[in-house]
């Protein structure tokens, strides 16, 4: 995610309780709370539903709104969110 001004995305997240979160093959890296990784098994589903998840979290704990930083191709995945 893009870091908001004047502050850093995975202080944001890790504040938000989402460090090491899973979603179905999906994590939020235990390392650096702002990259998602597959954890062999992910569908673009997963990884944009844990994305979403984390944003959600983030607005809910702190008010701001992260914007992803990647460029997505194509209509949103069902059941993403």
């Amino acid at each position: 995610f893009r870091n908001p001004e004047g502050d850093k995305a995975w202080r944001l997240i890790d504040e938000a309780g989402c460090r090491g979160l899973i979603h179905g093959g999906a994590q939020v890296s235990e390392k650096h709370c702002n990259f998602l990784i597959n954890l062999g098994e992910a569908t673009a589903a997963d990884i944009e539903g844990l994305g979403e998840t984390v944003r959600r979290r983030v607005r809910e704990r702190t008010g701001v709104e992260l914007i992803w930083e990647i460029r997505r191709v194509g209509l949103p995945c069902r059941g993403a969110a």
